[in-house]
């Protein structure tokens, strides 16, 4: 539904963000717009009167109870900034990464696509293209297939005769997910954790 919105800022309530705003601040906005939001398995669907819409839910996504109890990223630009900003400490295959940058000096952050918006576009230091998907609760297994549409693209365009690999990231990796990655080769899982700490500063 976000990336929908954010394709049609023309449908967006008053007074909300499609990358800032949360999935439950839009929908209860585009409620109070006349819209009903029907969810299935494998969409969400906006109706309006006399028409309805159907809307990828590749990232569509909010945390399940559970996950709410531990500590998640609030927004998914949050996680995709926080890694994009830490790629050289994240090896994959035990190689480092560095953002990715095109020819025109466009970055591998959000990077746009004929097939929709890779979330990073990073590189190794072997030339390979390294590819990350993130959802910051669950992974739904569906994930695998918008992952390697984003890896059948780089592999026919900007990574001709390179390597392509791919990466999910989520705060749970469900077991529907294992699965899958198992058929698809160049495929690396990760589960992120959150942590903080309180340090007591003493009185002068």
């Amino acid at each position: 539904m976000k990336e929908w919105l954010r394709r049609h800022q023309e449908q967006l309530p008053a007074g909300l963000n499609a990358t800032s705003s949360t999935s439950h601040e839009l929908r209860s906005g585009l409620k109070r717009m006349g819209w009903s939001v029907q969810d299935t398995d494998s969409e969400v669907r906006l109706i309006v009167p006399g028409r309805s819409i159907d809307v990828d839910l590749d990232n569509e996504e909010e945390p399940a109870a559970d996950d709410l109890s531990e500590a998640t990223f609030a927004l998914e630009y949050q996680l995709r900034d926080f890694l994009a900003q830490n790629l050289d400490l994240i090896p994959v295959d035990g190689r480092k990464l560095r953002l990715y940058v095109d020819a025109t000096g466009r970055d591998g952050i959000e990077y746009e696509t004929a097939v929709g918006r890779i979330d990073i576009l990073a590189i190794d230091d072997t030339g390979a293209l390294i590819i990350f998907e993130l959802k910051r609760a669950r992974s739904p297994d569906h994930a695998i297939g918008q992952l390697a549409r984003y890896m059948g693209w780089a592999k026919q365009t900007i990574g001709k005769g390179q390597s392509v690999r791919g990466v999910i990231v989520a705060k749970t990796i469900g077991e529907n997910l294992r699965y899958a990655v198992n058929a698809i080769p160049d495929v690396s899982l990760f589960e992120y954790e959150v942590s903080f700490a309180l340090k007591a500063v003493p009185n002068r």
